[in-house]
């Protein structure tokens, strides 16, 4: 096999120049003067490559541990051991006539070669094939790496990237109630070797960083399903998760189709009609509970399991009149006043500047504790609000 090189054909060319063009020292005038390079190029009119360019090639020779290409009026490029199989990942193998692109990494080595790496190439085609994905907002399929207390470690394209939990799907979400990271990362790990859809959400080919969302590749299909409710709708579903501010419920989605799943968020106002400081006093994990949607804002969907009693401020008046005095638990105590339980629903309010017209100078604190049961006046009642106002009484 001839070995053609770059300084192969730019000694061909200059050769080529030399028999056309006149003498030098024939040439009396300056500006008749053509340097060999000037003429080359008006006689080839190509770019030369540079370090750093993706060129194209033929293969024309594959052993274990290199690749010659055929770069045509180039010349013969050689890929050596890591350079080919990086890039061309750990199933793939060259064949010749196989059309390969490649970067430009020496002009001419030892060998007098022109030396190329398919792994640069790679590298730079993955990215451009991601920032396009990217701008499409495609749906990609990737593989879950590793996983750590802030998310996931994916891969596309062979780019190693990164998925936050806070971008992961309901499905994959971990619902730990205590919030203990340690849980969440056992939960995370289990998801080691999976593959999951994701959208990119950020990709910077400069700063070698890759964020994908699973939660945004599921938006458009959710929003789908989602499409079928209503507000007002009634649902039956699992509580999922018990957090601070409420209750996650999954629930059949409205298509019927097995397995298919939606989730909304009971906010703990929307749990019970009595006032909740922790929703683990009224749900758990695993409960089945009835709800109705009574908010569906892009793919989120907010549920109430209240609506579906009867309001015990509905009928309050049937219990308790203006001037009465009534027996009432403290419930808690804070700057502004005193929350007390006149039965297991209806609750009041007596205001730190009624306690004042009572107990000048005093601290609701030196007087009241919580949980114990004293003599109030009620001062007012406003059913649609679920307000009542109370007076302490000596």
């Amino acid at each position: 096999m001839t070995k053609k090189t770059l300084k192969d054909l730019v000694d061909t060319m200059e050769a080529e120049v030399s028999t056309k063009a006149t003498p030098v020292k024939a040439q009396k005038s300056a500006e008749a003067e053509v340097s060999v390079m000037e003429a080359l190029m008006s006689a080839h009119p190509f770019e030369i490559p540079k370090v750093g360019d993706v060129l194209a090639g033929t293969v024309i020779d594959v052993s274990s541990n290199s690749a010659l290409l055929d770069l045509g009026p180039l010349g013969t490029g050689v890929v050596l051991g890591k350079e080919m199989k990086d890039g061309l990942g750990s199933n793939a193998k060259l064949k010749i006539g196989d059309v390969v692109t490649a970067t430009l990494t020496d002009l001419e080595n030892e060998d007098g070669y022109i030396e190329l790496s398919i792994r640069e190439a790679s590298y730079e085609k993955s990215w451009d094939d991601i920032e396009s994905k990217r701008d499409n907002k495609d749906i990609v399929t990737t593989k879950v790496l590793e996983a750590n207390k802030g998310g996931l470690m994916i891969e596309i394209n062979g780019i190693v990237g990164f998925l936050p939990v806070s971008q992961l799907s309901s499905e994959h979400y971990p619902r730990v109630e205590d919030g203990d990271k340690n849980k969440i990362l056992e939960l995370l790990r289990k998801l080691i070797g999976q593959e999951l859809t994701v959208r990119i959400l950020d990709a910077d080919r400069e700063a070698e960083k890759l964020i994908g969302s699973e939660k945004a590749a599921q938006s458009e299909k959710e929003r789908e399903v989602i499409s079928n409710l209503k507000i007002g709708d009634k649902i039956e579903g699992e509580v999922s998760g018990v957090v601070d501010f409420g209750a996650f419920v999954k629930f059949p989605s409205p298509s019927g189709k097995k397995g298919e799943k939606l989730e909304g968020l009971v906010h703990i106002s929307e749990l019970a009609w009595q006032l909740i400081d922790d929703p683990r006093e009224i749900v758990k994990m695993g409960d089945i509970v009835s709800a109705q949607i009574i908010g569906i804002e892009d793919t989120r969907i907010s549920l109430s399991m209240k609506t579906l009693r009867e309001d015990p401020w509905s009928r309050v008046k049937e219990k308790y009149n203006v001037g009465d005095i009534v027996d009432g638990k403290v419930d808690k105590i804070n700057h502004f006043g005193s929350f007390v339980y006149l039965d297991k629903d209806i609750h009041g309010l007596a205001h730190v500047s009624e306690f004042q017209d009572v107990y000048t100078g005093k601290k609701m604190e030196d007087i009241f504790k919580t949980g114990e049961v004293y003599k109030w006046k009620i001062l007012s009642i406003e059913p649609k609000t679920h307000r009542m106002g109370l007076l302490p009484v000596k």
